[in-house]
């Protein structure tokens, strides 16, 4: 069974949307997901904006929270799990999908996905774009778009696969705990002794060796001195061999 899905012709940001419907008092129902064919003020992580495109997947959900669920910044590894399970079984060669930290996935080595998890009064709302028919130009870093590797589903198609995916691994959160959704997005990721590149909360870069996640998801850095730094939050990049 799919979730309900509200479609918008426009809107500036879903996740802004949803946001301000909780602010007012609304009651959300879990599962509830807003998709816009346009954005006008997409917005992704650190400030970035997230640009749109025809025939692109733009939309945003509610998670309700309550105590006996397991720690909410595991959602963000939910998001990139129900994306990668959505695009997976429509590609001709698996390996060209993957998972980077923290809430990347990507596709023959380029960002075709961004999510964005934003908190509200015992909720969290979580925004979810998707490359389905165009990329667009950034100069900073590779992007794709699924069409660019085979055949891509509609966007209503996929919005529907979308919403039971998360549906299912949400389930799968509350029912088995952020360890299993940790394990299982590890064997999705690159590596380990993948080369990275992090930029930390000031903007400061620190390279090193990608050594797992420790038990609450903050990614483990192997330094070049033997050392491991723990970064609970930042930029990453993959570094060429």
């Amino acid at each position: 069974m799919t979730p309900p899905i509200e479609y918008v012709c426009e809107t500036g940001s879903t996740n802004a949307d949803l946001l301000s419907r909780l602010r007012a008092g609304e009651a959300l129902d879990e599962g509830h997901w807003l998709v816009a064919d346009r954005q006008t003020a997409g917005r992704g992580r650190q400030g970035r904006a997230w640009l749109d495109g025809p025939g692109n997947f733009m939309g945003s959900t509610v998670v309700r929270l309550s105590d006996r669920d397991p720690p909410a910044s595991s959602l963000s590894f939910v998001a990139a799990l129900a994306v990668y399970e959505t695009v997976l079984p429509g590609l001709a060669d698996p390996f060209a999908l993957m998972l980077k930290w923290p809430n990347d996935v990507l596709l023959e080595g380029a960002k075709f996905c961004g999510l964005l998890l934003e908190a509200e009064r015992g909720h969290v709302v979580i925004g979810i774009g998707v490359n389905l028919a165009a990329a667009p130009q950034v100069t900073d870093r590779a992007v794709r778009a699924l069409s660019q590797s085979g055949p891509a589903p509609s966007r209503d198609a996929f919005a529907q696969a979308l919403a039971r995916q998360f549906a299912t691994e949400l389930q799968r959160w509350r029912d088995y705990g952020s360890e299993t959704i940790l394990r299982r997005w590890k064997a999705a990721a690159h590596p380990p002794g993948t080369r990275l590149r992090v930029h930390d909360a000031d903007g400061q870069p620190v390279q090193g060796t990608y050594d797992g996640l420790g038990d609450d998801g903050a990614l483990r850095l192997r330094l070049a001195d033997g050392t491991t730094h723990i970064m609970h939050a930042g930029d990453v990049m993959l570094e060429d061999k």
